[in-house]
């Protein structure tokens, strides 16, 4: 896929039942418009308003990115919530989300300053998509075998292998395995939810 607007997400999803007026919420409280909101995603204002109305759904990707321009979390957008801020998550109570061929598993309440996930991504989901943005990311594969790309080098990483980097440094990852690849994702989040991140095609060679 070429764009964050090109990704097969038409019809409803059940697993992102209030994600709409979520995203329409958000946006607002962030004193967003349409145009500044899907300019600063790499969207069009057409296609950010479907996602609001429910017309379209994102993927993980776009929750990822909107998430961050609106200074809050995926399971905020989500409309999820955890009574206790310091709570232990337990396994039986990490429920998946589907989103884009991708699946996660909230692995950390959310309000802080930083957002914890266990996420599978299937073989080829992230296609040309590379992203830039504040802050830093930190994943550990559990299961398979993923390509990091930052920047203008490629890295294979195996199952206990890690990475953490400044996001600010172009990236991509993609599994490398036919069965996709499962990870433990750390990343911060913006504390202005204005801030700039961009999504789109790269050149030269895939990791």
């Amino acid at each position: 896929m070429s764009s964050p607007e090109t990704e097969p997400v038409d019809g409803q999803d059940e697993n992102l039942p209030v994600v709409a007026p979520q995203l329409r919420a958000l946006r607002r409280r962030a004193s967003l418009t349409l145009e500044a909101a899907g300019r600063a995603a790499g969207l069009s204002p057409a296609h950010l308003s479907r996602l609001e109305t429910g017309q379209r759904q994102p993927s993980l990707p776009m929750l990822l990115a909107l998430a961050r321009i609106y200074g809050t979390t995926v399971s905020e957008l989500l409309g999820e919530t955890v009574a206790d801020r310091d709570s232990v998550v337990r396994a039986a109570d990490m429920e998946p989300t589907a989103a884009g061929g991708w699946t996660y598993w909230p692995a950390g309440a959310p309000g802080r300053g930083m957002q914890a996930l266990r996420v599978h991504v299937p073989h080829g989901s992230q296609g040309d998509i590379v992203r830039v943005h504040p802050g830093e990311e930190w994943l550990h594969v559990l299961k398979g075998r993923l390509r990091l790309r930052l920047g203008d080098t490629a890295h294979r990483l195996a199952p206990g292998d890690s990475a953490h980097f400044d996001s600010l440094t172009p990236h991509r990852i993609a599994a490398q395995d036919p069965d996709g690849v499962e990870l433990l994702f750390v990343h911060t989040l913006l504390q202005s939810p204005t801030a700039t991140l961009c999504l789109g095609p790269i050149t030269g060679e895939t990791p």
